[in-house]
């Protein structure tokens, strides 16, 4: 059985990439690839596959709009796909009414968690704030997969 720690290390192998999807208004299938890595909730504390979305991406509409997510990820002829409810959490969305110095931390959080890094922080985070970008949190209802 796959759980989030399987995630997290098969992530490991290669880097954060993901084909994450939504399901649009008209039951159409939006699919799209991300960085993904697996952090801590920042008020439960409870594993969560996560990205960061730009502020005005079709997928932070749908999820909006009540769509679950899956993020497949795939390494040769191995896979595992997380699907869920996700929470967003960035300048539109915050049901935590959290501070917004540690959104600007989970925001890092989630891109190291994905395999990135940044010469000068300070940058990455204006670019952040000037691209209205979003924390998605997946809530794994169901892990799947032959990993």
């Amino acid at each position: 059985m796959s759980t989030l720690d399987t995630v997290r290390s098969f992530l490991a192998e290669e880097h954060g990439l993901a084909v994450v999807s939504t399901v649009q208004a008209d039951g159409a299938v939006l699919s799209t690839v991300v960085n993904c890595g697996v952090i801590d909730h920042p008020v439960t504390d409870e594993p969560r596959l996560a990205f960061v979305s730009l502020g005005g991406a079709a997928r932070l509409r749908h999820i909006r709009g009540g769509s679950p997510v899956t993020a497949a990820i795939r390494r040769g002829w191995n896979w595992v796909a997380v699907t869920g409810a996700a929470e967003l959490i960035g300048p539109h969305d915050d049901a935590f009414e959290l501070d917004p110095d540690r959104i600007r931390t989970l925001l890092r959080e989630v891109f190291t968690a994905a395999g990135g890094n940044h010469d000068d922080w300070d940058t990455y985070d204006q670019t952040m704030r000037d691209q209205a970008r979003t924390a998605v949190l997946i809530n794994p209802d169901r892990i799947r997969g032959n990993r």
